[in-house]
Parts: C-alpha cells; structure tokens; sequence
C-alpha cells in the first residue's frame, strides 16, 4: 500500500474524528469550564460539588457501576471457567443463550422486569399463592430498592461481555504454565488464585471497563425505573436548559474524565500487559469429562443463570402477548393485537424506518472507514499510525450520553455546526453519532482479519504488477470477509438500537429512532406498554438473529469485539 494512500486515511479520519469527537468533546469541557467572559473557571464545577444533590447523584451513578460490574463478574467468571474446563450436557446451547440477554437493551428489559416483580406483579401473586403472603398484601420490591432492581438488570444484560472476554482469555492460557504449578502442590483454587487468574486479568479488566462505563452511564434503565438519582438523568433533565445553565455542561465533563479516566487506567495497567506463554500449548488439554452428577451441575447453574439473566425477556414477551396483566402470575388473556399496533402506530412504523436508514448509513460509513484504519495500523509503517488505532478505539471510552450532548451543545444556534441542529432534522447527527460509536467494533474486527491474513498474498499479487490497493481489494479483502460482515453486523444492529443518542438527538417525532419510540410508548397511559414491550419483541429478535450470526462467523473471537 503507498505511504500517500495510508497519509490520506490519516488525515480524513483526523479529520473526521476532530469534528464529530474532539469537537463536540471540547464543546463539553469549555462550556462547564468557560465563563461568559471566555476565561478559565472552576466556579461551575465548585457549584455542583457544593450542591448535595448532584454529588449524591454522582456518588449513586458510580457506586451503581461498581456494583453492576461485579455482579456481572460474578456471573461471568464461574460460567466462563466452567464452560472452558469441563464438558457437560447441553453445553453447546447453553453456550449459545449465554448471548440472549445482549438482544434487548437494558432499558427495554426493565419494562419485562417491573411486571414480574411489581407491586400487583407475578411475584406477589405467586407468594400470595403460596401462602407467603396474605391475600392481598403486596410487596412493591424495586419501590423499595430502586437502586439494586436497576443494577440487578444491568448486569443481568451486560455480563455477556464479560464472559465472552473471559472465555477467550481462558482459551490463550498455556496449560503447561497451570500443570507446573500443580506438580509444586499449588492446586484447587489457591492455583486459580495465584496462576490462572493474573494470566487472564487484562481480558477481565477489558470486560469489566466495558460493562463499567456502559451502566456508569446508562439513561434507559433509570427512567424507567423512575430513578432519578443519577447523574445521567440530571443530565438528561437539564437538556432543556442548555442554551442558559452552564451546570449540564460541568455534570458531563465530570462524566466525561471518569469515563476517560478510567479508560486511561485500563490502557496503563492491562492494555499492554501479558505474560510470557508458549505460541502454541506445550501439553494437550482440553474441556475434561465429568461424573454425572457433577456434570448436570454445571449444567445446572449454567441454566439457572441463564434464566435469571432472561426473566426480562420473558417478561418483555408476556407483557407483549399480553392483552392484560394485572394481580396474576402470567397473562390471564393473550392477543396478537399489540404487535399489529406496534407495527402500525403513528409513533413505530417511521421509528423502524428511521431505524432502519440511520444504522444501515452508519454501517457503510463504519466498514468503509473501518477496513481503511485497520489496513493503515496493520499493514503500513507510517509514522503515527498508533494514534490512529487510539482514536479509533477513543470511542469506547466516551460514553454516548456525552457523545450526544457534546452534539446538541456544538449545533446549537451561532454556533459553527448550527445547520446541523437536531431540534429541526436530527438525520445526520445521528448517523454520525451511529458511526462514531461502533467504529471501534469494526475497526477491531478488521484489524483481527488483516492481522491473521499473510501479507506474501499481497505481495505475491504486486509482484504480478497488480497494484497494492487493487491487490487488497481482490486478494485480502474476500479472505477476511468474514471479519467485515461480523464487524458490520454488531454496529448495524447496536445502532438499530442505541440508547442515549437515540434518546438526547431525537427530538421531534418523525424522527424518533426505534428505542425514543419504545420509551415514549411506554411512558403513555392505557395500552401503552403492552405497545413498548411488542416493539421491544420486534426489536429483540432482530438482534438475536444477528447476535446467532456473528457467533457462527467468530466464535470465540467475538470477545474481542468488546475490549476496551
């Protein structure tokens, strides 16, 4: 590939990333920093530190991604281990649902969730049934802990990540390394402790910032929830106020250096870390047998949680067949009504067009750029090309709750982007705010596949006298197609479904992507979340089916979709 072919990528996507990340990010920091006069001032960022309410909202926001991460790393690891160590009944379908919970958002499944465990909900009736109740009394079980109901769905739909990371850490572990400690007598779990467990810290650490920044940050949940003591809720309330209050601004860019901060740390400490192994396994090991009782167990608590981590999907699809739930244990009638009216409402059939033509946009834009970043990182040597690779992965750090704020501040009217202002037409925020998101899953997708293809083919054809980029394109590019078509599917379909940006930049109705659509209906009286959950359905086995593909094109790999 020519050095000024890999100057041209360079200098676009340095363009690119200025205006639609570093912008919109500079936009944040001089607003909560910056007062009217253009001088530097802590004062706005002194009064949301005096103000009790917003630091307990921070406080809340950060002790509920802590706590959403490690119950999701206690689900995640042990399934991890065991899936990788042993082999057990219905091992390899159980290993497949271990995705079902990444086909909802979180949001949507606190919709199914709050059914089941509300205060007229199955829950309730089911104890009264059992006699652990009195008739008519009734326990309001995420009323009275708000917060655990929340951090309990978050896990429950973001350990996936966790545990595909886990997985393929666990699958790079030379077993030789764990044997020579068993043959010093470090076994059982003293041995996991002090072997395994360092050897896989880095994919661990990658989920888990993953998983962090996302519930650090999520907006979904709490609303629907009603909880408004975090501080992406603040943020999202004081939207209306962006033009005159300045304190939005500060509570973003606080946002903004935890999510970054914490990024940074893991980069530091984890991103180039690793311990010296073998290229290949020196000692043959695998998944080992088991006696059968021992063996249903694992299979046991492989099913258990897997049924825990989809009760809100269970609860999304009752509420959706249902055509009432109230004060019973399942649906007493059902009807397919709700999913005509999903697909016929005002609010949802250009929710799903709009849909639609924003991701399938962003997709293109991200495999088209995506291969271009990847082929210059992997393949060339110009100088700075591991900036190139840091800006890409940048996204991943900055959540979208500040993405989409930082581009509601930079179109705002006199401002240099204003013809670009979602309060009118939101169309082409959106798709670059789609883009910039799931870049980095494209961009690492690629990478894997540029990296795994030899570079002699491309030589081989150039020696030939076919030309570097021709050579890629007919030579590399169908060898790694698999690569461009996971990496594409995950951002087409996390697109499809996107939260924060869905729910900040879409301002007016016609154009409400399918997730604004889902909450507005929710929000609504009367049929309204039977409407949502039926959407929510639509929306589900959407992405199951591209989660079910992306796992038969990358396996095990697919974790690597997922690291920070």
């Amino acid at each position: 590939m020519s050095q000024g072919f890999a100057r041209l990528v360079f200098a676009f996507t340095g363009l690119f990333f200025g205006a639609f990340f570093l912008w919109p990010v500079l936009q944040i920091m001089r607003g909560g920093f910056v007062d009217a006069d253009g001088r530097f001032t802590l004062s706005y960022l002194g009064a949301i530190l005096a103000d009790p309410h917003h630091v307990g909202a921070l406080g809340n926001s950060l002790l509920l991604a802590a706590t959403t991460t490690c119950l999701a790393l206690g689900l995640a690891l042990p399934l991890a281990w065991v899936s990788d160590r042993f082999r057990f009944p219905g091992k390899a379908l159980l290993g497949a649902l271990i995705l079902v919970p990444m086909i909802l958002p979180p949001f949507v499944g606190a919709i199914g969730i709050k059914q089941i465990f509300g205060q007229y909900g199955a829950l309730n009736c089911l104890l009264q049934l059992a006699g652990l109740l009195e008739p008519g009394e009734t326990i309001d079980w995420f009323a009275r802990h708000q917060f655990w109901g929340i951090a309990a769905v978050q896990a429950l739909s973001l350990y996936p990540i966790i545990y595909l990371n886990s997985v393929a850490a666990l699958a790079n572990v030379d077993p030789a390394m764990e044997e020579a400690a068993q043959n010093l007598g470090c076994t059982g779990f003293r041995r996991f402790r002090r072997i395994t467990l360092p050897l896989i810290r880095p994919g661990l650490f990658a989920g888990g910032t993953i998983v962090f920044i996302w519930a650090f940050t999520e907006l979904g949940t709490p609303l629907v929830f009603d909880y408004d003591r975090v501080t992406s809720v603040q943020i999202y309330h004081g939207l209306k106020d962006i033009g005159m209050n300045p304190l939005p601004f500060a509570l973003v860019a606080v946002m903004l250096v935890a999510s970054v901060g914490l990024y940074a740390v893991s980069k530091l400490l984890f991103g180039r870390s690793s311990h010296a192994m073998m290229a290949k396994a020196t000692s043959a090991s695998g998944a080992q047998a088991l006696p059968a009782g021992r063996a249903w167990l694992c299979t046991g608590l492989f099913a258990g949680i897997t049924f825990l981590a989809v009760l809100p999907h269970l609860g999304v699809i009752l509420v959706a067949f249902a055509e009432d739930w109230y004060g019973s244990v399942l649906p007493t009638r059902y009807t397919l009504e709700n999913f005509e009216l999903a697909l016929g409402h005002d609010l949802t059939v250009s929710a799903i067009a709009n849909s639609l033509r924003f991701a399938s946009i962003s997709a293109v834009i991200d495999i088209v750029l995506g291969v271009a970043i990847a082929y210059v990182v992997v393949r060339s040597r110009i100088a700075g090309r591991q900036v190139l690779d840091f800006l890409a992965m940048l996204p991943l750090a900055v959540p979208g709750l500040v993405l989409a704020f930082g581009y509601l501040a930079m179109a705002q009217d006199g401002r240099f982007f204003s013809f670009l202002n979602p309060t009118r037409d939101p169309t082409i925020l959106l798709i670059i705010a789609y883009s910039v998101r799931r870049l980095p899953y494209v961009v690492r997708s690629a990478a894997a596949g540029f990296q795994q293809t030899s570079e002699t083919l491309e030589e081989a054809a150039q020696n030939l006298g076919c030309p570097p980029l021709k050579a890629t394109i007919k030579i590399t590019l169908p060898l790694i197609a698999a690569n461009l078509i996971a990496g594409g599917l995950l951002a087409f379909a996390f697109a499809m479904l996107e939260v924060s940006d869905s729910l900040i930049l879409a301002q007016k109705q016609a154009y409400y992507p399918i997730t604004k659509a889902i909450l507005e209906l929710f929000q609504l009286l009367g049929d309204g979340k039977f409407i949502a959950s039926a959407l929510g359905v639509w929306a589900m086995v959407f992405l199951g089916v591209t989660i079910a593909g992306l796992s038969l094109l990358l396996g095990r790999r697919l974790g690597a979709l997922f690291r920070v």
